[in-house]
């Protein structure tokens, strides 16, 4: 079986892209997967440089069971993803920042919205596919209502990321001073944890909840390594997000295996090699 898969690959890449794009759900999954993934890796990277991957981590567990609630009361699953995260965003926020780094309470609402959305799906008697595929992902059954819901709050994120960018760089490297300049801090707090609340919303149609480091915190991660210039360093995130989420999609074409696997693997080994040439470097310099 592994084989007809593997001899569905031709040399000429051109031929193998020609081929996936014939149909409408290859097509969606390319356009979805290229605006979240850069969506994910400009908003990811502030995520790492405040040291926030925790809390968002915890968001994408909030919006499941939001997800979950909304298929037992029928609405669309991202409707209850997006008002559970972005209320968990706001509520993040109201505690301060040094609330959001203690893990103890976080992980502890972590634990139990994911206990809450398990409850919701036990609760409804149907086939809770749409909640589940919120848990793994299923860029591969995106519609084109979907891509184009993608497209704008993917657009309305990036322009107010671009209108926020210097007050959030700011408060980022040195909130005290910023505070002290007049900057309202808390209020680019509470923005940025909705920002990250949203993009979360829509990154879990690529991996899910249950992987969204691999988007939303590993590129950050490879990014912040690889340059301290915070310019340079949202692009080679966004790049690399943008690189994993095209390949994942290809060979998924080609493998029976989840997209998400091999988004997580090929950001995952990036991140391993990045550390250890990085460190060898360091030590070189020394």
């Amino acid at each position: 079986m592994l084989s007809n898969y593997f001899a569905s690959f031709s040399i000429n890449l051109w031929t193998d892209l020609q081929q996936m794009w014939q149909y409408d759900f290859m097509r969606h999954a390319f356009e979805a997967g290229t605006i979240i993934a850069i969506v994910a890796g400009v908003v990811g990277y502030f995520v790492v440089l405040r040291r926030l991957s925790f809390a968002a981590h915890a968001l994408s567990h909030v919006g499941f069971a939001g997800a979950a609630g909304a298929v037992l009361i029928s609405i669309n699953p991202l409707v209850g993803l997006l008002a559970f995260t972005i209320s968990g965003g706001l509520g993040m926020a109201a505690l301060g920042k040094r609330a959001l780094n203690r893990d103890v309470q976080v992980g502890t609402v972590l634990a139990f919205m994911l206990g809450l959305g398990v409850l919701f799906i036990s609760l409804y008697k149907g086939y809770a596919t749409q909640a589940y595929s919120i848990l793994f992902g299923e860029i591969l059954g995106i519609s084109t209502s979907d891509v184009i819901i993608s497209l704008i709050v993917g657009a309305l994120l990036l322009l107010v990321m671009l209108l926020i960018y210097k007050p959030l760089l700011f408060t980022t490297l040195d909130e005290d001073v910023a505070e002290a300049k007049g900057l309202p801090v808390l209020a680019i707090n509470a923005l940025f944890l909705v920002i990250i609340a949203v993009a979360t919303s829509i990154a879990v149609q690529v991996v899910g909840v249950l992987l969204i480091f691999a988007l939303l915190v590993t590129p950050a991660a490879i990014a912040e390594r690889l340059s301290k210039r915070p310019f340079i360093g949202i692009v080679i995130s966004a790049a690399v997000a943008l690189i994993a989420t095209w390949f994942g999609i290809f060979v998924s074409y080609f493998q029976p295996y989840p997209v998400s696997f091999f988004i997580t693997s090929l950001v995952f080994v990036t991140y391993v090699l990045v550390r250890i040439f990085t460190r060898k470097g360091r030590k070189a310099t020394n």
